[in-house]
């Protein structure tokens, strides 16, 4: 008998308890509270699967019930790796574990709220809205539905990503904790670089205003290009960023563009 049939007789979750998690977790992972995190709904996540794991023996699973409902926070597309890895190791050494998992959570939940925050709630989402958008304006659907399948795939992914975690185990906090540290700043930076290059091409706003003087004529908006190119949609993209920081609304922030662009427009101090 081979390593691989070992490990997989020893095993006490099918892949049907792993899939009953991973149905669970889209349910729960959008609960969360600022004492816990998403501990709660982890419990609920993971109880049949523990059940199963400590049958017959209700003080162990009380006691990893406990360990489950310490502070608990990572990026919903990124966790169930971290889950279901959890899953593998305490399957493996049961109350001898609790302790391991609870590392595994803490050692991996930041790298991988990293890279989830800045893949999926950052990059993609600006590189795709910033297509779609554009090829809006010229009446073009398509960078839309490329936007609403992108996230469809990776909506279906999370499920692969928590068989893949279970199958990892203990070997994701051993094997990984270097190269995710490395990849979450290479990400970041990633999507820095990009949002600043958008920008500038995306968010239309120039002046109109004329000026004159020795028979020359200059709008106002050539006049900042000559300073530096796309200086207005930075501002502007700064001071609203910074209201949001201040806790303004994004609904608030919106209506308050709107009705900015209309009356600059209107008395010919903006143009398209």
């Amino acid at each position: 008998m081979n390593n691989t049939t070992a490990k997989q007789d020893s095993r006490i979750l099918t892949k049907k308890d792993i899939w009953r998690a991973m149905r669970r977790h889209y349910l729960a992972i959008s609960t969360y509270n600022y004492d816990s995190g998403f501990a709660a709904t982890l419990v609920w996540e993971l109880f049949p699967a523990l059940s199963k794991i400590y049958r017959g023996n209700p003080d162990g699973l009380q006691a990893s019930i406990d360990n489950q409902f310490k502070f608990y926070n990572c990026n919903p597309w990124m966790s169930p790796i971290i889950t279901g890895a959890t899953l593998a190791v305490e399957e493996k050494g049961k109350t001898k574990s609790l302790q391991a998992v609870q590392d595994l959570k803490t050692a991996l939940m930041g790298p991988f709220s990293g890279i989830g925050d800045a893949l999926i709630w950052v990059l993609f989402p600006t590189v795709l809205g910033a297509i779609a958008a554009s090829m809006g304006k010229h009446g073009n659907s398509i960078g839309m539905w490329i936007y609403f399948a992108v996230y469809v795939l990776f909506f279906f992914l999370r499920s692969f990503l928590y068989q893949l975690g279970y199958d990892s185990g203990a070997s994701l906090m051993t094997n990984m904790s270097d190269q995710l540290a490395a990849l979450t700043d290479a990400v970041s930076v990633l999507g820095i670089a990009v949002i600043g290059a958008i920008v500038p091409s995306t968010v239309n706003f120039k002046l109109a205003l004329k000026f004159s003087q020795a028979g020359v004529s200059l709008t106002g908006q050539q006049i900042l290009d000559q300073i530096m190119p796309g200086l207005l949609p930075v501002l502007l993209t700064g001071l609203l960023y910074w209201m949001l920081k201040k806790g303004r609304k994004m609904t608030t922030l919106i209506l308050m563009v709107i009705v900015i662009a209309m009356v600059g427009a209107a008395l010919g101090i903006f143009k398209a």
